[in-house]
């Protein structure tokens, strides 16, 4: 089809990226904007000198988009994005897709059944960095992923498993390609309701570890990832996009460790992404991360915050048994 007009439900941190990029998009129009805030919804409105609304039903019914952005808080995933693909939207929903499996389940159904795109907004997969790795590592061995951050009020409704690690377990998900055979995680609560730091492992059937930990209560900021392969050492930091790749080769009956720098074109991971999307929903594909792969992304993420949840129990099992 010929994709022209496109609009973002919910304009906050996030959204208002989105609909800045689709402005930027050439041969499509943003229609309109939609956020439960007025006095937000008109800065980002007028703003971009498009039209903006508080009621989702007004916006499909007036601005009458053709695909939309789903950046709404996570427990509203599920509703607005349903809405908008029986209206027979296209629809890109950020991470995590749903916070339930079946609520997956259920979009990918409405959305095969009416033949419409439902791409997942997993931005790391756009990060020029990752789609460079993703061509080069073929036997990873094992794999470490830190991401840090300060803390901030702007995510409340999810803990740290789904609002970052859920990045990184789509990230190794898709550089393993095998199932996973166990997963152990441990978390705490510091400065919020939901867990604030975690930490998992995960063994895989091809014998591949890997190992996450996340923090939204640290004060300093990093993005890396780490990946060992039997014969090199590669080091990927997703903010600057950069790619180290460490070997070690012997020379005069010594070790000397060569470093590589591999140079390739940087794009803002966003408008990749986006544009993907518009690209997808014009010549009718599946996207790079469809709701499956959120779908996967999702489960795995849940099964960490049941480990977590077993071991905050038994720590506290413990702890009573030592005080009584």
């Amino acid at each position: 089809m010929e994709l022209k007009r496109l609009g973002v439900i919910g304009v906050g941190h996030l959204g208002q990226h989105h609909a800045r990029v689709y402005t930027e998009i050439l041969g499509t129009q943003l229609v309109g904007v939609v956020d439960q805030s007025e006095s937000r919804a008109s800065v980002i409105g007028e703003t971009l000198g498009v039209p903006f609304y508080t009621n989702i039903d007004e916006f499909i019914q007036k601005a009458r988009p053709e695909a939309v952005s789903v950046v709404v808080p996570t427990s509203l995933h599920y509703e607005v994005a349903k809405k908008a693909l029986l209206s027979g939207i296209h629809v890109l929903i950020e991470k995590p897709v749903t916070t339930t499996v079946r609520e997956a389940e259920d979009l990918l159904r409405i959305a095969e059944k009416y033949d419409l795109v439902l791409q997942v907004g997993h931005i790391e997969r756009f990060n020029s960095a990752i789609q460079y790795i993703s061509k080069i590592i073929h036997d990873p061995v094992f794999l470490q992923s830190r991401r840090l951050g300060p803390y901030s009020t702007r995510i409340n409704d999810v803990g740290v498993v789904l609002d970052l690690m859920i990045h990184d377990i789509d990230i190794i998900m898709s550089l393993v390609k095998s199932d996973i055979r166990e997963i152990s995680a441990m978390g705490r609560c510091l400065r919020s309701d939901h867990e604030d730091l975690a930490t998992a492992q995960m063994s895989f059937e091809n014998g591949s570890i890997a190992h996450i930990h996340v923090s939204r209560v640290s004060e300093r900021r990093l993005r890396l990832l780490e990946i060992t392969e039997p014969q090199r050492y590669v080091t990927v930091n997703y903010e600057t996009q950069d790619v180290s790749i460490h070997r070690c080769v012997k020379e005069d009956n010594s070790l000397i460790e060569v470093i590589e720098h591999p140079v390739f074109p940087k794009s803002e991971p966003l408008k990749l992404e986006l544009q993907h999307f518009v690209s997808c929903v014009r010549e009718g594909k599946q996207p790079l991360v469809g709701i499956s792969d959120g779908k996967r992304a999702l489960e795995v993420a849940i099964s960490v915050l049941k480990q977590i949840h077993i071991a905050e129990s038994r720590s506290n099992k413990i702890h009573q048994e030592q005080t009584s």
